[in-house]
């Protein structure tokens, strides 16, 4: 499929952007680059091959859900830009 300035132009119109010369002419040959690269795909034959919704088949990667022990206060307070009496002090948000 060919893409000329004129089917650039024409979807540009559509979508309401005005575009310049050179970027008419980038666009048509990008996209007809793009559609040329899909007759490409299109002449594959895939009738053997099974849909699918993933290009890989993967299943969840998540860790198993096991209780564990607290983080110790004071671990957790070490990185605070401000602390008080094992509390995290942020600035007053509502007046």
């Amino acid at each position: 499929m060919k893409i000329n300035t004129q089917d650039v132009l024409h979807v540009a119109d559509l979508a309401r952007l005005q575009l310049d010369n050179d970027a008419v002419e980038t666009f048509s040959q990008q996209l007809d680059a793009v559609l040329s690269y899909m007759d490409l795909l299109n002449k594959v034959d895939t009738s053997n091959v099974t849909p699918t919704s993933h290009a890989i088949a993967l299943t969840n990667a998540f860790r198993d859900d096991t209780p564990t022990g607290h983080l110790p206060r004071q671990e957790g307070l070490a990185n605070a830009p401000q602390a008080d009496e094992g509390c995290f002090l942020v600035p007053k948000v509502i007046e």
